[in-house]
């Protein structure tokens, strides 16, 4: 198990798991970290927000949005991935269209 240097970790593996090895440190539990790292820049938009209730709304309307408008590029091929911008446009001049008429 990696943690941070937090001392009540100790406490609670030593009652929770005490035959697991306990590494404490600072960088080394990175992976895991890195693993958060797009929910920490969700984060960052929430400072605006009056309440996390308000962002969370906010935000589950906009990873809809995020996921037409970013495809996962590594997962696609240059042509591949300019059709699928080209779609996501489309898509979302219709939406537009249909919201203001």
């Amino acid at each position: 198990m990696v943690t941070d240097k937090l001392g009540s970790y100790a406490a609670a593996k030593a009652k929770l798991a005490p035959g697991v090895e306990h590494r404490r440190h600072k960088g080394i539990n990175n992976a895991a970290e890195a693993s958060h790292r797009h929910t920490r820049r969700r984060e960052k938009v929430m400072g605006g927000f009056k309440s996390p209730r308000q962002a969370q709304r906010f935000l589950s309307a906009h990873d809809q949005t995020d996921a037409i408008f970013r495809p996962r590029r590594h997962r696609l091929s240059a042509r591949s991935y300019h059709h699928a911008r080209q779609d996501a446009f489309a898509l979302w001049a219709d939406y537009t269209t249909e919201l203001s008429a």
